[in-house]
């Protein structure tokens, strides 16, 4: 299963460091099922990937309603 990492991870995975943030790699399906369920990558798909909404609404919103 092919993953992005979504944190740094410090240490190793069989010998290997840990992808950094934003890097993809290709993992045991367990394994990667494991990262993504716990929210530290996500699943590599064909879609580009999803960007996280600010919270607090959109600021150029108040401006218009003044």
């Amino acid at each position: 299963m092919r993953i992005r990492m979504l944190v740094d991870m410090t240490g190793t995975r069989d010998g290997q460091p840990w992808p950094n943030k934003g890097q993809e790699a290709d993992l045991p399906t367990a394994a990667a099922a494991h990262l993504v369920a716990s929210g530290v990558a996500e699943e590599v798909t064909d879609e580009p990937p999803r960007r996280k909404r600010r919270s607090g609404g959109d600021s150029d919103a108040d401006e218009r309603s003044t």
